[in-house]
């Protein structure tokens, strides 16, 4: 077993190694405006219901739509899509219109108004479950009411963001610990 020799280390700076998830895209939508925005702050929250808390400032221009529709989709990119995540992450809505600019398909969801992308691998309609921290700490609590997901590649390489413009790609999967594994364990 290694040890490790650790050093002092900013604490502004253990996101870099938290971070859980993979970017996302969230589509929302109010009214007649739809708007994109790249997120990498969220977690699961619960299993059944599915429940995802999502940290989405109040100076985004979707914080408004989500707010005001109770709403949104979280969609999965691959990293083919990579460049295209960063660019939406750099615009804003309030100045473009983000599915023309980036040639992004919208798709129509079955349970929520805000659009699905139709390039990404997966796309989660969500209802605003909880609201009581938004006001606090800008989080949404919201709950996956129909989940969308491709059926190939059946591990696609996702985005991962580390921090001051680092990115990483998810790398290899292994199923050499399942034995080990309890049900509920984590």
């Amino acid at each position: 077993m290694r040890r490790y020799i650790k050093r002092d280390f900013p604490t502004s700076n253990v996101r870099r190694l938290l971070e859980p998830g993979p970017i996302v895209l969230v589509s929302s939508a109010h009214k007649n405006e739809t708007n994109i925005m790249t997120m990498g702050w969220h977690m699961m929250m619960e299993f059944s219901p599915a429940l995802v808390a999502c940290i989405i400032s109040s100076a985004n221009h979707s914080f408004e739509l989500i707010r005001k529709s109770r709403q949104c989709v979280i969609n999965i990119p691959t990293a083919d899509l990579a460049t295209t995540v960063v660019k939406i992450g750099n615009s804003s809505g309030r100045d473009i219109d983000k599915f023309g600019e980036f040639g992004l398909t919208p798709r129509p969801g079955t349970h929520v108004r805000a659009p699905l992308i139709n390039e990404c691998y997966a796309s989660f309609e969500c209802q605003l479950a909880d609201a009581s921290q938004v006001k606090k700490y800008d989080m949404f609590v919201f709950e996956v009411v129909k989940a969308h997901v491709a059926t190939a590649p059946k591990l696609p390489k996702t985005i991962h963001y580390r921090g001051d413009g680092e990115f990483m790609i998810s790398g290899a999967e292994t199923r050499k610990y399942r034995k080990l594994f309890r049900p509920g364990m984590l």
